[in-house]
């Protein structure tokens, strides 16, 4: 049914000119309910959750999810973290040199979804308890770390776990968004 957008997307136009212009009564508080088939509207009016914190901005979806890339690299940078592009990463894996292990440091739903090929998992939250480091430790038999995650920021975390471990690694800028984006466009976007 095209008009139904239509009708709710001028109902929405009228509240956000209702509140730009601070006039009128709006639907704060309020759910309006349509029906389209009776051509009847329904009000139900509702209360706060006293539990819950009142929302009052949008969040940041990227801090939200980890650190934005500018401060990935600026804390790469502070912890003298090497980092390496995935142009270079690609180049390292296509050389067939064995002497490194590439650590995903993303969520077991997100390795799922999407991954380097011949990256190993060990999440984030299993370095900061401690419990990934020796793992880590038992990859590594003397290779070479590279960590990713979707967008650098986490890697760099671990990485600085790591380092406080005497683990010394390097990051990959843009993890695995950059790879898919400048890589290979079949490893999906997320």
């Amino acid at each position: 049914m095209g008009v139904l957008p239509g009708i709710i997307g001028v109902i929405q136009a009228t509240e956000a000119l209702k509140i730009v212009l601070g006039q009128g009564t709006t639907l704060s508080g309020r759910l309006l309910l349509f029906n389209a088939l009776d051509m009847k509207f329904r009000e139900l009016t509702l209360r706060p959750n006293p539990i819950r914190p009142v929302i009052e901005k949008l969040i940041d979806y990227q801090e939200f999810c980890g650190i934005p890339q500018a401060q990935a690299a600026e804390a790469a940078q502070q912890a003298n973290m090497e980092e390496i592009t995935v142009q270079e990463l690609k180049t390292l894996i296509d050389s067939d040199v064995q002497d490194f292990v590439l650590l995903d440091v993303r969520n077991p739903n997100e390795h799922e979804i999407a991954r380097i090929p011949g990256s190993v998992l060990v999440p984030l939250a299993e370095i900061e308890s401690g419990e990934g480091i020796p793992k880590v430790k038992e990859l590594l038999n003397g290779h070479r770390l590279i960590v990713h995650c979707k967008m650098g920021g986490r890697s760099a975390k671990a990485l600085g776990f790591l380092q406080a471990a005497g683990i010394m690694g390097t990051n990959v800028k843009g993890g695995i968004q950059a790879w898919s984006q400048e890589i290979d466009a079949s490893v999906p976007e997320y």
